[in-house]
């Protein structure tokens, strides 16, 4: 699970900043928000970020998605440029190296670690990465690399299992361009400690959701399975969408063979009986393909205990299916966490769906630089009937200045 997402010089965030998940002292609804991993890890399920138009709320879900693409970027030559973005607006910032790090923990053979990512970087090399864990309070190191004349050197730790000439070829591999891991994965070896971190990063942090991913393309693939096709079922049946069933049917078109998803609805007429209906995706809403896609990817993320990001979850989504859909996953989440962007500031109304420190703020400052703060940064938070309307009225920011 993840601890926090700390980076600086990118995108719109100019200075350091903090994403974190940890749970502060409060137990108001801890047994679906929190998550004990270990004595004084307390970790929560869900984080939710509030803020006007381009004040960086979406930023942070690109954040999330680089880190992702950056781990197994594989550039064809030395001389292919990173794409990585530093903060823009201050001549200063684009000559300076974008940073990021991601704190998370892995329970294996029951039990529970902190392991510590870190890269420093900028279009043309990487100027320094790290990975650390904690296998008691000090932390040890994986590796280090460094950038020395142009190339890259990179020094492992002293309890990696590994012979001279694997980790000489990780870094003979190793391009100024690219991560330790994409050059370790063409390497025919196989090291536990990298092993573990490559298989969390890759393959338990999910691309991000955004209000133009094509969903259905991840929902068709998901309804071949039963369990899940049941799951995302009663999504759109809770959604009062009418339907009965879905189901993935071969189509000849003019290039050939398609599959396409097919809604079967059940209607009644004025006697009580039922009909049944098929329409392909087409005739459908845009909220009904929305909420069958998001369904499918909610229903991985909880299966495999991943991370999701979901930016402007309110796209296309009634308000009272976001709040269905935030109190479900809470509910059957056991390691799984949920980052969304929302202007839906109905949530603040419901007192028993979220904590205050699941809550975040996004703001731009004069100089067109973000920042991002959590509303326990404010005092007196239980001396107010509505966060709801304390937000309206800009107590905490975070909103248009109109």
């Amino acid at each position: 699970m993840i601890a926090e997402i700390k980076f600086k010089n990118l995108f719109s965030f100019r200075d350091e900043t903090v994403l974190s998940f940890e749970a502060d002292k409060s137990k108001d609804m801890e047994a679906y928000h929190v998550i004990e991993l270990d004595k004084n890890v307390r970790l929560l399920k869900i984080a939710v970020v509030y803020g006007a138009n381009a004040s960086g709320k979406s930023n942070i879900i690109k954040i999330c998605d680089f880190l992702k693409s950056f781990i197994t970027y594989t550039p064809l030559n030395k001389a292919e440029q990173i794409p990585v973005l530093p903060f823009l607006l201050n001549s200063d910032n684009r000559k300076l190296l974008s940073e990021y790090s991601i704190s998370f923990y892995l329970t294996t053979d029951r039990k529970t670690t902190r392991y510590v990512y870190s890269v420093a970087l900028d279009h043309t090399h990487v100027a320094k990465e790290t990975l650390a864990y904690y296998p008691s309070q000090q932390p040890a190191t994986i590796f280090e690399r460094s950038t020395e004349n142009g190339v890259s050197v990179i020094r492992f730790g002293q309890r990696i299992k590994a012979t001279q000439a694997v980790k000489e070829e990780i870094t003979l591999k190793c391009l100024q361009n690219m991560s330790v891991f994409a050059a370790y994965m063409q390497v025919n070896s196989h090291l536990a400690e990298l092993e573990t971190v490559l298989q969390y990063l890759t393959g338990r942090i999910m691309p991000a959701v955004v209000p133009t991913s094509p969903l259905n393309r991840y929902a068709e693939e998901s309804i071949k399975d039963e369990s899940a096709k049941e799951y995302i079922l009663r999504y759109l049946q809770e959604a009062d969408f009418n339907i009965s069933n879905i189901s993935s049917k071969e189509q000849k078109t003019k290039r050939g063979t398609v599959n396409a998803t097919i809604y079967q609805h059940q209607v009644f007429s004025d006697d009580g009986a039922s009909d049944f209906y098929e329409f392909p995706e087409m005739f459908e809403s845009d909220g009904t393909i929305r909420t069958f896609g998001l369904a499918a990817q909610v229903q991985k993320a909880l299966e495999n205990n991943a991370f999701l990001a979901v930016d402007e979850i309110e796209s296309s989504l009634h308000p009272k299916l976001i709040e269905y859909i935030i109190e479900r996953f809470l509910k059957e989440s056991e390691q799984a966490q949920l980052l969304l962007t929302t202007h839906y500031d109905g949530l603040l109304e419901e007192d028993d769906l979220l904590r205050k420190d699941t809550i975040w703020f996004t703001e731009k400052n004069t100089d067109g630089s973000s920042v991002l703060y959590p509303l326990t940064d404010f005092k007196g938070l239980n001396r107010i009937s509505s966060l709801r309307k304390a937000y309206k009225f800009g107590k905490f920011g975070a909103v248009p200045n109109l």
